[in-house]
Parts: structure tokens; sequence; C-alpha cells
């Protein structure tokens, strides 16, 4: 009994000098894969989430939703096609996109946050002119309604942030015309961390992080072992835009980027408050 609390000690001990560290600081998360759908994960999110905003950092929650759009889209009769790993999103889908995204999704983020004990506010990338975007172009094909971020105005973020409030941002932003186009939740996770000079920016996965040859997780990676790594096919598939995703948040002034394997419970904390943490840390 006695080492028990001697050992829960020890645990509050090593994350003292992370929790002094990150006191005031922003850390962008993106919220996606299992961790958004099965339940045992979703609670260990939200408290971690909690916990972070108790101890004065300032978490600001990204989320994605495929697999949830897809399932609306199978059950309305309307096709998916997908173009290099990028969903086509012509004028109906993209009003699947909004009512998922923008709605359903983002409503249920911000009531499993609200229920763990921390205030939360929805926002999507419209709001405010937060995410502005151009068609993102792919050579020979035509992705409809997919945009790229061309520019971050993190006002209503500050603004949610200052009044105490976690901004709940669903990825969805308007061209020059006030068209809007479905983004990347992992690209937009990316330029609201470079906008806000975030400390941290997390990117919760499927994967238990960036994985060498042999398989074996590679717990930290600099710049240049990014590109000795992608030159060899190490890093292949779809963790290559990922690992772009951090390497452009490091050079925009973001302070350090994780990829995190969201299947294991309370995995933010584990990466933020612990020696050994539970990813890849990217670095410059």
């Amino acid at each position: 009994m006695v080492q028990a609390l001697i050992d829960k000690a020890e645990i509050l001990i090593e994350a003292l000098p992370y929790i002094r560290r990150f006191r005031d600081k922003t850390v962008v998360i993106k919220y996606g894969g299992s961790a958004m759908t099965d339940e045992a994960l979703r609670a260990s999110f939200a408290v971690d989430v909690v916990l972070l905003k108790t101890i004065g950092v300032r978490p600001i929650l990204v989320h994605g939703g495929g697999p949830q759009i897809g399932a609306t889209l199978e059950r309305l009769g309307i096709p998916t096609r997908f173009e290099k790993g990028l969903r086509v999103t012509d004028d109906a889908t993209m009003e699947v996109v909004e009512m998922v995204l923008g709605g359903r999704i983002n409503r249920e983020i911000v009531n499993l946050v609200n229920q763990a004990g921390g205030p939360a506010i929805g926002l999507t990338g419209n709001d405010a002119g937060l995410l502005r975007v151009r068609t993102r172009r792919e050579e020979g094909v035509d992705l409809g309604r997919v945009g790229e971020v061309v520019s971050v105005d993190p006002g209503a973020i500050r603004a949610v942030t200052d009044a105490g409030f976690i901004p709940v941002v669903a990825p969805i932003g308007a061209d020059s015309d006030g068209v809007t186009h479905n983004v990347n939740a992992d690209e937009a996770a990316g330029a609201i961390a470079e906008a806000m000079r975030a400390e941290k920016l997390i990117l919760l996965t499927d994967v238990e992080g960036v994985l060498d040859g042999s398989g074996n997780l590679i717990p930290q990676l600099s710049e240049a072992e990014v590109a000795k790594h992608r030159e060899e096919g190490t890093i292949a598939g779809g963790m290559i835009p990922k690992v772009e995703c951090c390497v452009r948040a490091l050079h925009g002034g973001v302070g350090r980027a994780h990829i995190v394997d969201g299947r294991v419970l309370h995995a933010i904390l584990l990466e933020v408050f612990t020696d050994g943490g539970v990813g890849t840390l990217l670095t410059r």
C-alpha cells in the first residue's frame, strides 16, 4: 500500500518540470482515429485535455471525421471516391462534410470535454475567417472542394482561449469567394499551431509513431533524420504527410511536434508529462 503511494508520488515528481515548462503555453492537438471512436479512449482523451487546462496549459483541439463522413455518405446513397488519398468533394459531399464535421462531430467533442469538466466551445474554420483556403490542385486530378490552407486568422481562437475556454475546431475553410472547402485535419492543426506559435503540435494517430525498417518505434527524429529516412523508404505512405506537416510546423515557429499513438489510454499526458512518451518527437 505504502509502495503504491510512493510510486504515485514519483510519477508526480517526474511530471513536475514539464508542468512548470508548459504552464501558459499553447498545445494544439489533432484529434482523430480510434481516440474518437473507442469509448474508453474518448473518455481518456477528454480527461487528458481537461487536466492540461486545469494545470495552466492552453489546449486547442482540431478534429477529423473521415470515417463518420464516409458512413453518412453511404447512408444517404452518395458515392465516395478517393484520389491520391484525398476524398473527392463535390457539392453534395461538401454539404455532408459541413453537416458532420461542423455539426454533429464538433458538438459531440464539445459535449465530451464539457462532461469531463472542461469548458469547451466549438468553432469551424469559417468562423471569423479562421482558415482561408484555396482549392487544392493535384496533377491530373480534380478533387472538387478540397482546400489547402493559405492563411490563418487566429483572432477567434485567441478570444476563446483568453476567455478561459477550450476551442474545438472543425477543419472547414472558405476561399476568397466565400466557397467552403474540406481541409485535411492534420494540415489545419499544423497551420493553427504555427499561427498561435504553439509550444507543441500533437497528431494523434492509429499507429505507434514513426517506425524504423525493423518495425521499431523511433522515439525522436530531427529534420535531417527525417530526410534520411524518407530517402531510405522507412517513412512512406500515409506517414509522409504527417511528418511533412510536423516539419512545416517546426519551420513556422512551433516548439516541438509529436506523432502519438492515440490507441493508448492517456496518450497525451504520457507524451507531454513523462520522460519516455508514447510516440515520435520531431525537432529541428
